[in-house]
């Protein structure tokens, strides 16, 4: 009798895998879509075991060590631990800014600035005052603020204030050349920088405001903010605002994140570097579908500044 035929093999569909984040399509343009709102670059969180490009580093502490982690990227997590970084050595640019709040309003709630505190990236004390709010007090907050009449009896005007923190963060630089990358204005380094800012009515160009309550790589995977207290503990290791909330120790916890995030050593070399322009509009739609998952990821860019850019020479890479 004659063998019996073997079973026709049944075709698997072709896959199309993003060479950046490794989800998968069954189409090649569905693909091509997926890379054009993903901003795939080397600016992203990254596994350090398996590559992959996180959104956050909250996405890729899941991938490491959530319920759903990847097994043999937790196993090599779990031996190894995370990298310690090491800083640049930049010349010192930035000031880390934190103001106290206290109520005004009816009902207290209505944000005064009580308290301001500068810190520079040796985390020495630049300038530390009372301010004589604008509005009148009802609420002192006490219990988180530590602050009473007396302590804003003699404070600084708000104007004093104001001039004071701006003569710093000019840093001996002409108005009309705050816009330029190359000047001598300082950065601002802080957690809700609009809010503190807004209470003392000053305006400081956004190109240098280096935000952690925005800055997408330190956002939930829903990109909302986390507090700084929830920041410090996650990427620093220690407690703050456990009780009164002292303004320098926020300071030096804003200013380690900052630094903490710029000494990342991400390898560009022209790839999707942020504000620079996609190579997916100049292309038409077939020669994009034509192309290899890693010439579509050479095309993408960043959709936000990474502060690795803020430093010349970067350190070596943290895993989270």
């Amino acid at each position: 009798m004659d063998a019996e035929a073997d079973p026709p093999t049944r075709s698997r569909t072709e896959r199309h895998k993003c060479f950046a984040c490794y989800k998968q399509f069954k189409k090649k343009e569905h693909l091509v879509e997926h890379m054009k709102i993903s901003y795939h670059t080397p600016h992203q969180p990254k596994c350090g075991v398996c590559q992959k490009h996180c959104k956050s580093y909250e996405s890729l502490r899941n991938h490491l060590t959530g319920p759903l982690s990847r097994a043999s990227c937790s196993r090599t997590f779990s031996a190894q631990g995370s990298v310690d970084e090491k800083h640049t050595t930049k010349d010192a640019k930035a000031i880390a800014f934190n103001c106290v709040m206290v109520g005004g309003g009816t009902d207290g709630s209505l944000d005064l600035c009580a308290r301001v505190c500068l810190v520079d990236e040796d985390e020495d004390i630049i300038f530390h005052t009372y301010v004589q709010p604008q509005s009148t007090v009802t609420d002192y907050r006490y219990e988180i603020t530590g602050l009473t009449e007396e302590h804003l009896r003699n404070s600084k005007s708000h104007k004093e204030v104001q001039d004071k923190i701006l003569e710093i963060l000019y840093n001996g630089e002409s108005a009309r050349r705050l816009m330029s990358d190359s000047g001598k204005a300082r950065l601002l380094v802080g957690h809700d920088l609009k809010h503190g800012l807004d209470c003392l009515r000053i305006n400081y160009p956004g190109h240098l405001l280096r935000d952690t309550a925005k800055y997408r790589p330190l956002l939930k995977t829903n990109l909302v903010s986390h507090s700084l207290k929830y920041l410090t503990k996650t990427y620093l290791g220690y407690n703050i605002q456990t009780g009164e909330h002292d303004p320098y120790v926020d300071c030096v916890s804003v200013m380690r994140l900052y630094k903490r995030m710029r000494a990342q050593d991400h390898q560009v070399n022209g790839i999707g570097t942020p504000n620079s322009d996609s190579g997916f509009e100049s292309q038409k739609a077939e020669e994009l579908e034509n192309m290899t998952p890693d010439e579509l990821y050479q095309l993408s860019k960043s959709n936000y500044k990474c502060w690795c850019l803020d430093s010349k020479k970067a350190a070596g890479p943290v895993d989270f």
